[in-house]
């Protein structure tokens, strides 16, 4: 390093170092700095020599020094193509004809200015236009084709001074659509006075924000600040909560916005991420949970938020319903939820694993409890408990026979068997006890035990004795009845008509038939069971009709 001071008659110094624990300094002998300044010299070593290439030098000043305030400029070889007329060309060219031209390289040398960006987060918001936003954002994330979707330009001052401007990009960052929390997806850029320091500090915003982009540009962090001195910082600290809260204050601004498609296409992209959230982040769980989505019983094809479910619920409702099940049409057909919709409630669809380790975190909203209607021992805030029991005590006794045959019959399969009138269309139901795991959870459960290198053989069996409650009103448990009372408790064909029972409830309640072959077979019983039945009617109303044609005949 050679500098010279700007005082009169100052010398100019060389300190010399090979990084090593010693240095000198002396008298430099070496061509004169015009005026004041420094020149640095590098040496490299043989296996460094990639460093000498313009282009290297260029990818890491517009990497590291993009936006430092003194200018940083490359002496480099640049090619430009000229037209000049072309003299052999033009020898025979006739009077007042056109010359003929050729194009013709160019090179000169010269510095040519890396650091051109102008740090917008630097000047004041009123001043930044939304077309250089978005420029800014396009550029500086590499998202060309992506327009975002809201933007914060904001400054900490006081104790800890910082800057930034933050995105919600209008698309889900490719990089994250394979992983959602993608190691190598660099969100949140950090600069200590204008210099890049890194892009993959985990620490610096939660991880369901992992889809946020932006800068962060601090005045109180050291200039080779490590990951260590990251996670011990107070000023990290801050810097997190403040770009928390910014956060939210986009997606409520996009919630509020008169269009609402634009919230559903930010549901869409990051709901999941909102999601992660509620599990992840108890401090700021209660800002989050007023921006989920659902699909519900009475939404169809809309989302409807907690809020809006409050809203639209019935006098004296004092529990918010939901059930869990793969995909909205699943939810729909599920029996346990045809109990709550059939008394005018309305059941939001929870159809993704997370959705239920999710609800786990929110057990009421706005003193309403969050309940589960896939659980066993539902109460309805329109029935009394004592009297909902006294109900289901007389169905069980009235039906005991129909009972202890499925009991018997299922034995392995279910828990116990219990009658209800809580169902109206559907002849009988699976659910789970209390600390049950539902059958989306069971099945998400089980690919992460074989995930793991484990087996999924016989894992969930304590989670499958469900419990079956079972519709006395519905034509097919009367059937029922009527073979159990015929046939006797060892008839083959109502113990088929109960496994059958059964695993059409399953199907439906969302779990999956174990033995598919044999519930194939029973199918296959039943139909040529009727197809034979059919066949025996024919041929009697065929005899039926040639007597009564002889009969005719004679008579005639």
């Amino acid at each position: 390093v050679v500098t010279k001071s700007m005082q009169p008659g100052s010398p100019q110094l060389r300190w010399t170092s090979d990084a090593s624990n010693s240095y000198t300094i002396a008298e430099d002998s070496s061509e004169p700095i015009d005026g004041s300044g420094t020149r640095l010299i590098l040496h490299l070593k043989d296996d460094a020599l990639e460093y000498l290439e313009t282009n290297k030098l260029e990818e890491l000043l517009q990497h590291y020094s993009e936006f430092v305030e003194f200018p940083i400029s490359v002496w480099k070889e640049n090619t430009e193509y000229k037209q000049v007329p072309d003299d052999e060309a033009n020898k025979d060219l006739s009077e007042g004809e056109e010359p003929k031209m050729k194009t013709v390289p160019e090179t000169t040398e010269g510095y040519e200015q890396m650091n051109t960006n102008k740090p917008i987060w630097l000047r004041p918001p009123s001043e930044v236009t939304e077309e250089e936003y978005r420029d800014f954002y396009q550029s500086a994330f590499r998202a060309s084709y992506d327009e975002p979707m809201a933007h914060t330009h904001f400054s900490l001052e006081g104790q800890i001074e910082c800057k930034s401007i933050l995105y919600i990009p209008g698309m889900l960052p490719f990089e994250l659509s394979r992983d959602m929390f993608d190691e190598d997806s660099r969100n949140i850029r950090l600069y200590v006075k204008r210099v890049f320091i890194n892009d993959k500090f985990e620490d610096i915003v939660p991880r369901w924000l992992k889809f946020i982009r932006g800068v962060v540009d601090s005045q109180d962090l050291p200039l080779n600040v490590s990951r260590e001195i990251l996670q011990k910082s107070k000023v990290l600290s801050i810097i997190n909560k403040r770009l928390v809260r910014k956060s939210l204050d986009m997606i409520r601004d996009i919630e509020g916005d008169e269009d609402d498609s634009k919230y559903i296409m930010f549901w869409n992209n990051f709901g999941k991420y909102l999601k992660v959230g509620v599990i992840e982040d108890s401090r700021n769980k209660d800002d989050i949970i007023p921006l989920l989505r659902f699909f519900s019983s009475k939404s169809g094809d809309e989302y409807t938020s907690l809020d809006q479910y409050v809203e639209g619920m019935k006098e004296n409702q004092k529990s918010i319903y939901y059930v869990t099940a793969d995909g909205k049409a699943k939810a729909r057909m599920n029996p346990a939820a045809e109990k709550i919709t059939s008394r005018g409630f309305e059941v939001l669809y929870l159809t993704e694993p997370l959705d239920e380790i999710m609800i786990e975190n929110v057990r009421d909203y706005k003193d309403f409890k969050l309940v589960d209607v896939s659980k066993e021992g539902l109460n309805l805030d329109d029935e009394d408990a004592a009297e909902r029991k006294k109900k289901e005590d007389e169905l069980n006794t009235n039906f005991k026979d129909v009972k202890e045959f499925l009991e018997a019959a299922l034995a392995g399969k279910v828990s116990k068997v219990k009658m209800t009138d809580l169902l109206t269309e559907s002849p009988a139901a699976l659910v789970q006890s209390v600390y049950g795991m539902s059958p989306t959870m069971q099945r998400y459960m089980k690919a992460q035990n074989v995930a793991s290198g484990g087996s999924d053989a016989g894992m969930m069996g304590s989670f499958n004795q469900a419990v079956l409650e079972v519709n006395p009103n519905h034509p097919i448990v009367k059937d029922l009845e009527l073979m159990v009372k015929s046939q006797g408790k060892e008839g083959n064909d109502a113990k088929n008509f109960a496994v059958l029972l059964y695993d059409v409830a399953a199907l439906t309640s969302g779990y999956e038939i174990e033995d598919s072959g044999d519930f194939a077979q029973r199918i296959l019983q039943m139909m040529t069971s009727k197809a034979t039945s059919d066949v025996k009617d024919a041929e009697v109303e065929t005899v039926d009709t040639d007597e009564t044609q002889a009969e005719e005949s004679d008579d005639a």
